[in-house]
């Protein structure tokens, strides 16, 4: 109960995270956004580090520099697709691309999820199809467009997730001191090499700082919960987070769905719930 109840926290966190860093696309550079959250984020876990103490032993780093690598370019991917398209929409999506890929990875490190848990993966690719249909004439070109990030940013958080499974569980925070270390290095490159500004639009130094200390607090939640259960078990539950921010973009910006969107995002909803509910029980 210890994983789910963190896992289930970790959710709720990464969505309003993921609402915050979707506000402040809309009112920044994609690149600024990140790397500001992303130094936000790091200001944080440095202060955290004594708090859960670690071996900081080369797998740890390693394997922690590489997840946040991937992250890195999930969260510029996922920012961008929240700018240009539908929160409710894009937010489903990535997260039944993330939840599949730690499902593989347990399959092969020899968890036998249960039939329903397959069921799970087939109905949120179908979800994805649902979720992507908007033929608004203003929407059209810039939602194919968001969904394919959003499937992009949605394998790069898997990625994130898996890699940080492969660190020592005896290194405390220190993956995710190297993940945030390697993803803020990696964005302000990127930003360097194609020259793009780094200075966020007026007022929104607060948005961004909010996006990027949860983001950093979900982190830390995932990297506990998995150590107390299964990745693919942790990983589900992990992915029920845009159920926060489908809340947040309805109740704050009021956005509205065509009924088959909103099929598609009960799917994808009620995937990650059956993935997860069949894996608990296997």
């Amino acid at each position: 109960m210890t994983a789910v109840i963190l896992a289930t926290a970790c959710a709720v966190v990464y969505g309003t995270a993921d609402f915050f860093g979707g506000l402040a696309t809309r009112r920044s550079p994609v690149l600024a956004v990140v790397v500001l959250s992303q130094l936000a984020g790091l200001a944080l876990i440095a202060g955290m580090l004594p708090l859960l103490p670690g071996l900081a032993s080369g797998p740890a780093l390693l394997w922690g520099l590489a997840a946040g690598l991937a992250g890195a370019g999930g969260l510029v991917l996922f920012y961008r697709a929240l700018a240009t398209g539908v929160m409710s929409v894009v937010a489903p999506v990535a997260a039944v691309t993330s939840a599949a890929l730690p499902v593989l990875w347990g399959l092969a490190k020899g968890e036998r999820p249960q039939a329903l848990a397959m069921a799970g993966v087939v109905l949120a690719l179908g979800s994805v199809l649902l979720v992507s249909q908007d033929r608004s004439p203003a929407r059209r070109g810039g939602s194919r467009g968001s969904v394919l990030m959003a499937l992009t940013a949605g394998a790069g958080f898997g990625g994130f997730f898996v890699l940080l499974d492969l660190a020592p569980d005896d290194s405390g925070l220190w993956p995710l001191m190297g993940a945030r270390l390697s993803s803020v290095a990696a964005v302000a490159l990127v930003a360097l090499a194609t020259r793009r500004a780094l200075r966020p639009g007026s007022g929104a130094w607060r948005v961004i700082a909010a996006a990027g200390v949860l983001d950093m607090l979900a982190n830390v939640l995932y990297l506990l919960a998995q150590r107390q259960g299964l990745v693919s078990l942790v990983a589900v539950l992990v992915a029920l987070y845009p159920a926060s921010t489908l809340l947040l973009a309805r109740q704050v910006l009021g956005e509205r769905l065509r009924p088959i969107q909103v099929t598609g995002v009960t799917c994808a909803l009620a995937a990650v719930s059956l993935i997860a509910f069949a894996s608990s029980g296997a």
